[in-house]
């Protein structure tokens, strides 16, 4: 026998797999299990029925037909009863053991499709012999009845156990969200900077010192770096903005390296003195680049927000880029910012106004 493997989530339903693929009734169907399959635990881990199934051999069958149509021709001659008895007994003695091997092989377990398929083949057997088809309707009924009920059943069960999993979730949310509400306390406004205002003497002093630290690393680093420098009297600001050939080293990742820079550049250039004056260095406009993606960014998590009603936490930044997100969302009718954490992990939360 030519045998092919036939895979299903249960036995019945590679057994009907098999049937339409060979275009035969269960009944003519001859197969072993290879593998029963399982359902896993909550469908993970699932695993197939396999069955190695193949046509039955027809050559047994022949035989008790012939006999069958030789019958109706011996009953006419009814001259001698004790010889036409010995033909009728062979043919149910031989079919009594096809009819024990073939209960043998039958599965155990029956789906709905296949024993539509079997009472379809009898109907058509019978109708051929000229008996009555035989009844299946009501054990069929039944059976769709139960699977019905059972499908019923386990809707209902998951249906239950989804509500009782959003409540387990919703509930101790808010209540963690009543209960953190309270104690968390908008920042205070910072006061506002003052800016003193500096001689050409001291602007000169701070662009030589910042210049000639930043030659200084530039040289370790083994890097030509031009340098232009401008301060800005109205915010107190020193910028500094490099260019050459590589600059994607001085950004560093997320311009980690060029922040880096930046503080100890402030470092040097504020030292020993009694007013504090900022430092920003720059290149390639990466630093407007930064916060075009950061205010992008912002509207994209403040429409997530929007739409879940939780908070968002962003990762670390620094303070100038803090200040872009808190920008950016100061005016949105849904929702708010803060900060949280400490330096170097402080981060921005963005979270669902109350209203």
């Amino acid at each position: 026998m030519n045998f092919q493997e036939f895979r299903a989530k249960t036995v019945g339903d590679a057994v009907t797999q098999a049937c339409i693929s060979f275009g035969v009734t269960s009944d003519r169907l001859d197969f072993e299990i290879v593998s029963e399959g399982s359902s896993g635990f909550f469908g993970l881990g699932r695993k197939d029925a396999v069955i190695r199934a193949s046509v039955k051999e027809e050559k047994a069958e022949p035989a008790p037909k012939k006999e069958k149509k030789e019958a109706p021709k011996a009953a006419p001659q009814k001259k001698d009863v004790k010889e036409a008895a010995p033909v009728k007994a062979p043919a149910a003695k031989e079919e009594k053991p096809a009819n024990k091997a073939e209960d043998k092989r039958e599965p155990k377990f029956l789906s709905s499709d296949e024993i539509e398929a079997r009472a379809a083949a009898a109907a058509a057997r019978a109708k051929e012999n000229g008996e009555e088809a035989p009844v299946f309707e009501k054990k069929d009924r039944e059976k769709r009845e139960r699977r019905d009920r059972r499908d019923r059943r386990g809707r209902d069960r998951r249906d239950r156990r989804d509500d009782r999993r959003d409540k387990r979730e919703t509930k101790p949310a808010a209540e963690a969200a009543m209960k953190e509400e309270p104690a968390r306390k908008p920042s205070a406004p910072k006061p506002e900077r003052v800016v003193l205002p500096k001689t050409p003497e001291e602007i000169e002093a701070m662009k030589k010192a910042a210049n000639d630290f930043l030659v200084s690393v530039f040289g370790c680093m083994d890097t030509e770096v031009s340098i232009s420098m401008e301060y800005d009297e109205k915010e107190g600001c020193l910028s500094c903005l490099f260019s050459g050939d590589d600059m994607g080293i001085l950004i560093g990742k997320r311009g980690q390296t060029l922040d880096s820079l930046q503080y100890l550049t402030s470092l040097v250039v504020n030292k020993g003195k009694s007013d504090y004056t900022r430092v920003k260095l720059d290149t390639e406009d990466y630093r407007a680049r930064r916060a075009d993606t950061l205010e992008n960014l912002s509207r994209n998590i403040a429409y997530k927000v929007k739409r879940t009603r939780k908070a968002v936490s962003l990762e670390p930044m620094n303070p100038y880029e803090r200040r872009i997100i808190h920008s950016a969302l100061q005016n949105n009718k849904y929702v708010e910012t803060y900060s949280e954490g400490e330096e170097p992990y402080r981060h921005v939360v963005v979270a669902p106004k109350k209203n």
